[in-house]
């Protein structure tokens, strides 16, 4: 709706409402119902309003517990008598409701939980419980494969944007809708199994008896899911509270000092410790034949001079707005202020790459990535090991290795694909890069971890959150030499915060069921 006609609507109210409140029935109300705003400019409900109003907040319920008990809440007695086939349409109304609170609730999570997160809403569940009914009553057999593609690619797929997304959703319909569920072999949670034919109090009372504690596990997560969201909880709002700190000259002297000694020496730092940029015309001379991997190697250093650039030139500027040689601009004062909380400014990460690391560990990062860049582009031979994470552009250098493997092989590029087979050894065993393919380090796993001795992803240990992989050897093969038994899909991000910054699939080794690594949200890492 429009914000202004609404805001013009709600103070004429206020006026009306006032001469109402003389001469009106003693037992007249009003009641407004409003949805919370998303930012302040839309904070629109005049004061008087809410100053004489009786508030209430209607909040959404947390944890699968509450999730579940409202999810049912939608039906009745009435809901559950009104199929045919009554054993069938409650069983799977209450995977459903199980599904509901769980698709809902995973999004708490973070990016482990969802890549992106979506408005699922009860009106998701209750048409998917008019689905189920309008099939059963048309059918004697049960659908499992019509109604798990409606409700995971339609219903509740219609709101997913992310095909990572796409496959989660779909696997927990695949583990809570199928045949086994009518014969008492199927657990929604671990020590959960589906109840079996009961009335409708009795499901409530079900969830109150059998439903185990909040855990990860009732997701299917590792329980290190949840230190990570709490972490990354309380890490914001310590920021939050370093962010209200007072900063202006009212504080005393004394304090503005040392605010300011403190940027003026992490900025001499910074600039000291900041080598000349990549001669790009010399490193062009150099290079003998313009093979894919010496074409990225160029790419990386432009991006490079791009960022350390921008990173000197805004640095000399405020150390002389510091000296009072320059007039402090808005653009310096914001560098100065993430100078002082730590944070990497923003016209940096614009010329950067995706990061989640506060400036100290930023910048000693970027130094680490402009040392590897310096040992490349010595003589342009490939290293024993890639550092994947020290890239702007990872994907870049993994096409590499299928461009190369497919001229040496006079291999069409399009009918290719990367194989990823992980070693026992770590980055010092490797003296020399092989003679096909690369080495890669420095890759972190989350969700799980990866058993060197038996070769396949397993279950995390507790409290290991990303535990480190050992090097990786990817290498290029034709599509149709692809094994698919026993792998894992494994997604591979820049970052924790994973959606945007997908780089590449690698297939990685796997005993149980592949089902198990997607509800854990298992994916690989360049940096951590």
């Amino acid at each position: 709706q429009n914000i202004h006609l609404v805001a013009k609507w709600l103070s004429s109210l206020e006026k009306r409402l006032e001469q109402h409140s003389e001469g009106s029935h003693r037992d007249f109300r009003v009641f407004l119902s409003a949805e919370p705003a998303p930012c302040p400019e839309s904070h629109i409900v005049p004061q008087g309003i809410l100053e004489n109003s009786i508030k209430i907040t209607s909040e959404a319920p947390t944890g699968m517990h509450a999730n579940l008990h409202k999810a049912l809440d939608n039906f009745s007695q009435d809901t559950l008598e009104m199929c045919s086939q009554e054993k069938e349409f409650r069983s799977i109304l209450f995977a459903l409701c199980y599904f509901h609170a769980v698709v809902a609730e995973r999004r708490k999570f973070g990016p482990q939980g969802w890549n992106r997160p979506y408005p699922f809403s009860t009106g998701d569940l209750t048409i998917s419980v008019n689905v189920l009914y309008n099939y059963l009553q048309a059918s004697s057999k049960v659908p499992y494969d019509d109604l798990r593609y409606l409700v995971g690619e339609i219903m509740y797929g219609g709101h997913i944007t992310d095909d990572w997304d796409r496959r989660l959703c779909k696997t927990y319909l695949e583990e809570f809708i199928k045949p086994e569920m009518l014969e008492g072999e199927l657990c929604l949670a671990p020590g959960f199994p589906l109840p079996g034919n009961m009335d409708y109090n009795g499901y409530h009372q079900y969830i109150d008896d059998a439903l185990p504690p909040e855990s990860p596990y009732l997701y299917g997560l590792h329980p290190n899911a949840e230190i990570g969201f709490l972490t990354q909880r309380s890490e914001r709002l310590l920021r939050t509270v370093l962010e209200l700190q007072p900063r202006d000259s009212s504080t005393g002297q004394g304090a503005v000092g040392t605010q300011e000694e403190m940027v003026q020496a992490l900025l001499e730092e910074m600039l000291e410790k900041l080598t000349d940029e990549f001669n790009m015309a010399e490193l062009m001379a150099r290079v003998e034949q313009r093979t894919p991997y010496a074409v990225v190697a160029l790419q990386e250093c432009e991006r490079m001079n791009a960022l350390t650039a921008e990173m000197r030139r805004s640095l000399a500027e405020l150390e002389l707005g510091l000296k009072g040689e320059l007039t402090m601009t808005s653009d310096m004062e914001t560098l100065h202020n993430s100078l002082f909380l730590g944070t990497v400014p923003e016209s940096w990460l614009r010329r950067s790459y995706p990061s989640t690391a506060s400036l100290g560990s930023w910048f000693a990062d970027l130094l680490a990535r402009i040392s590897e860049l310096e040992a490349w582009t010595r003589d342009f031979s490939l290293p024993s090991t890639l550092w994947l994470g020290g890239f702007f552009n990872p994907q870049s250098i993994l096409t590499a290795v299928m461009q190369t493997t497919a001229r040496k092989n006079k291999w069409p590029l399009d009918k290719m694909t990367l194989q990823c087979d992980v070693t026992k050894k770590s980055r010092e065993d490797f003296a020399s890069a092989p003679r096909e393919g690369a080495y890669v380090h420095g890759l972190f796993m989350e969700g799980a971890r990866w058993d060197a001795q038996a070769g396949t992803i397993t279950e995390a240990r507790l409290k290991e959150l990303t535990p480190a992989m050992p090097v990786v050897f990817i290498k290029a093969i034709p599509d149709d030499k692809q094994d698919t038994q026993g792998l894992y899909p494994c997604p591979l991000y820049k970052t924790r915060q994973r959606g945007p910054t997908y780089v590449w699939t690698f297939d990685l080794k796997t005993k149980e069921n592949p089902s198990k690594w997607v509800l854990a949200g298992v994916a690989l890492l360049l940096q951590i």
